[in-house]
């Protein structure tokens, strides 16, 4: 098709403006598929963006915004937006507030919309969503599912449309996404730094090249950035030619089966995907190869239930999903028994409702899926009945050829050979102990039985980062009280208060109150906080009996879930042999903390007090680096401190100075057997904590210990 004269205009002049070129990017052809895959059919929902840091992720995210064809709405064509969703936005920025400006001055009611509605037809950029805090990804969950937001607050009651793509780029160790957040998200891309030198000298010498002369770098792949951009654009126009048969979605069906993904997004998000692939092809019907494609892109987020789980999806696993699915669409080929094509497997939509959230016309992907918005709605590729399998041609994206429409373009044509990188998680699916020497034991790996996670929090009233644990004066949460602060939002009632009884000493006679600055106050809010949670644990030879090594591992497995849950960075200390060692320094990574678990060495004798004083060490440079977030110490011991000089009174010495710098600690007493010493309460005393054995480690338990200690 021809491309409109005002398109490519538009596209040369944001290539100019738009900074490091789309094309230029070597060796993430895999994630600038994903991304050209949601401009060509949006209804997928977006990419999320895994990888180490300094790998290009926010470059080119950031590059492709200027190509995407123009929105076009009652008000004519405009650019569609690229809208960054800062971590630290607060809720008012987010979703809109008050306009303070109007109610002052005409005394009127007036609201100013958020990011979320500047988003609205465009891309919704977050940057490190994995540090957004619970509360805005609730906001952005409803607005994403409902494609509306909706704002009753200070006496404001709003609503208005926000259908957005979300696109997220994230780094795996320093948290992982809720599972909500994650399914949102339709595709995903793990990202990794080249190891060919080739690849990494090419991408060093661009940006070289691109820092000594940002314009004639832009001037040289401007080309190519156009090509890209048009090529959008004519796969956006074909999308609705393209045919998705009963044979294809049966191997998407297989396929999700297979894998044992929740729900039926998966299905719609491959479907949508492998149309998408085989529009930007140039092709008019999915083949396998379309829907392999789609399957490494949009399943191997979704396999992830479990917080400890290893993400991604392996060649090997993938290749036997396929031939299972492959044999299935062969066995209803032959049988003639699709019952989608009967009309039989799937009863028809009663008018109560949409069957998927994702058909919902009031969801973001319904209008996405409009005619005004995607030329593959009504009849489009996902609703079309197609005649029996057409390979037309090789789709896969390693294809040599950049000027063949079934060949996935070459975004670097300069770029050394073998710079794509491989699908799927990067790290080894070996034991990481199968290194360690010989007789060397290590901590058992946890039992499927888990206690029950504890709950406790932090005394006082905090403020530090949102999460879930202990009581803080946040920028969400409750309404306490009116303060005169006014950073954390309008306190309404408060401001009204403040300055009705100064109406008579304004001349205000009738009509709006007279409103002044020192009239305003602020809402003062109590929510969650995350904590440090430093875990201390015994791994010396007094700890060694295999029973009491599963106890321990299912212990902290669960305790780290629930920090997990709770927003919580982690921190993890071993005590064997003649000293303690530091074997994950804080992060909010918990699967790695599990991970490191797993590879504990044991053995010796136990060195306490030096466990204790490391713990003391890191929790001061902690505090110097991020003052507001509050630790929390868990000792898991027998209290059996033999290691160093003076073992004993050197142990009860360091608990007493952890106890005098107020950190909340709470020890838990892996002693067993018929005859016990009970030293661990004695250091729970020292620690001024809370304590209980082993076998208690239960929910109610500690939130007992917990309150007590507090009483105390």
């Amino acid at each position: 098709m021809s491309v409109p004269v005002a398109y490519s205009e538009s596209v040369r002049a944001a290539v100019d403006e738009a900074g490091f070129p789309f094309s230029a990017v070597v060796g993430q052809e895999r994630l600038q598929l994903a991304l050209i895959l949601c401009a060509v059919h949006p209804g997928i929902g977006g990419v999320l963006v895994r990888g180490e840091k300094g790998t290009a992720k926010s470059t080119v995210v950031r590059s492709l915004a200027q190509l995407l064809p123009p929105v076009v709405d009652e008000a004519g064509a405009r650019p569609a937006r690229l809208v960054e969703l800062p971590v630290g936005a607060t809720e008012d920025r987010v979703v809109g507030s008050l306009d303070l400006e109007r109610v002052l001055r005409d005394g009127e009611q007036a609201f100013k919309p958020g990011l979320l509605a500047a988003a609205h037809h465009g891309v919704l950029y977050v940057d490190e969503v994995n540090l957004l805090h619970d509360h805005l990804v609730d906001v952005l969950l409803d607005a994403a599912a409902m494609g509306r937001v909706h704002i009753e607050r200070d006496g404001v009651s709003h609503t208005h449309p926000a259908r957005f793509v979300l696109v997220g780029t994230m780094n795996p160790e320093e948290g992982e996404l809720r599972p909500q957040l994650l399914d949102r998200f339709g595709l995903t891309v793990d990202v990794v730094a080249s190891r060919d030198v080739d690849v990494r000298m090419a991408v060093v010498r661009r940006r070289l090249d691109y820092e000594a002369d940002p314009g004639a770098f832009a001037d040289r792949y401007s080309a190519a950035d156009r090509e890209v951009a048009e090529r959008i654009l004519t796969a956006r126009d074909r999308l609705a030619e393209v045919s998705l048969d009963n044979v294809e979605l049966r191997r998407i069906a297989a396929l999700c089966a297979t894998f044992d993904v929740d729900g039926m997004r998966a299905d719609l998000v491959v479907a949508r995907t492998a149309t998408a692939h085989a529009a930007w092809r140039g092709a008019t019907a999915v083949t396998e190869a379309d829907v392999r494609i789609a399957a490494e892109l949009a399943l191997p987020h979704r396999r992830r239930r479990d917080p400890f789980d290893e993400p991604g999806i392996s060649e090997e696993q993938l290749d036997d999903a396929m031939r299972q699915a492959a044999d299935e669409a062969a066995r209803a080929d032959q049988d003639g028994a699709d019952s989608l094509g009967k009309g039989e497997a799937v009863p028809p939509n009663d008018g109560a409702g949409p069957q998927d959230p994702a058909d919902d016309a009031d969801s973001p992907a319904g209008e996405l899926n409009s005619r005004d918005d995607d030329p593959a709605a009504d009849g489009g590729p996902g609703n079309r009945d197609g005649g029996p399998d057409a390979l037309d041609g090789d789709p896969s994206p390693h294809a040599a050829d950049p000027g063949s429409p079934d060949a996935d373009p070459t975004f670097a044509p300069d770029s050394p050979a073998g710079s794509r990188n491989p699908p799927g998680d990067p790290r080894p699916d070996r034991d990481p102990s199968a290194d360690r020497p010989a007789g060397e034991g290590r901590i058992a790996a946890p039992t499927a039985t888990l206690p029950k996670p504890p709950r406790w929090e932090v005394p006082g009233v905090g403020e530090g980062a949102p999460g879930r644990r202990s009581r803080a004066r946040t920028r969400q949460g409750r309404i306490v009280r009116a303060t005169d602060d006014t950073s954390t939002g309008l306190h309404l009632l408060g401001t009204i208060f403040a300055a009705a009884p100064r109406q008579f000493e304004r001349g205000r006679l009738a009509g709006p109150l007279a409103f002044a600055a020192d009239d305003l106050r602020g809402a003062y809010r109590e929510g969650r906080e995350g904590n440090l949670v430093v875990f201390v644990v015994d791994t010396s030879g007094s700890m060694a009996a295999r029973d009491r090594l599963s106890a321990v591992t299912n212990a902290v497995v669960a305790l780290l879930r629930d920090a997990y849950q709770r927003r919580d960075k982690v921190a993890v200390i071993t005590m064997r042999g003649a000293d303690a060692e530091l074997v994950l320094p804080p992060t909010s990574s918990v699967d790695i903390a599990v991970r490191r678990l797993a590879d504990l060495r044991t053995g010796g004798k136990t060195p306490l007090a030096q466990g204790l004083l490391k713990a003391r060490d890191l929790i001061r440079r902690e505090r110097t680096r991020d003052p507001h977030r509050r630790p929390l110490l868990v000792l898991l011991t027998d209290g059996r401190a033999t290691g160093g000089v003076d073992p004993v009174p050197r142990a009860r010495v360091a608990a007493r100075m952890l106890a005098a710098d107020s950190v909340t600690a709470m020890v838990v007493d892996c002693e067993r057997g018929m005859i016990r010493l009970g030293l661990a309460r004695d250091f729970a005393a020292e620690l001024r904590g809370g304590y209980l054995q082993l076998g208690d480690l239960t929910g109610d338990a500690v939130a007992g210990v917990v309150r007590a200690t507090r009483a105390a």
